[in-house]
């Protein structure tokens, strides 16, 4: 799994978490995502670049447009963790 640390910072931050929804629907351009936004143009490059390294999202170039979409492996691996630590919790 993508390292653990980086994907809780990453979701820690409320707007990150509403680009997470929002792409959840459709692969988006930063300036798709911003126009959902009242932050700047520059803020949502820092927050997609905190969800990138993450892990928690892709990047996509096509001609002059980055296209952003989850990347739901890393979600699924979450899951995964999450119910490793529920399952444990059973054991004892």
């Amino acid at each position: 799994m993508a390292d653990e640390s980086k994907i809780f910072k990453a979701l820690s931050d409320a707007n990150r978490r509403k680009i997470l929804r929002i792409l959840r629907e459709n692969d988006l351009t930063a300036g798709e995502i911003a126009q959902e936004f009242n932050i700047s143009k520059p803020s949502i490059s820092h927050h997609l670049n905190i969800l990138k390294q993450a892990d928690l999202i892709l990047d996509d170039r096509k001609g002059q447009n980055i296209i952003y979409s989850l990347n739901t492996t890393v979600f699924q691996e979450l899951l995964t963790f999450f119910f490793d630590i529920l399952n444990k919790g059973d054991e004892q």
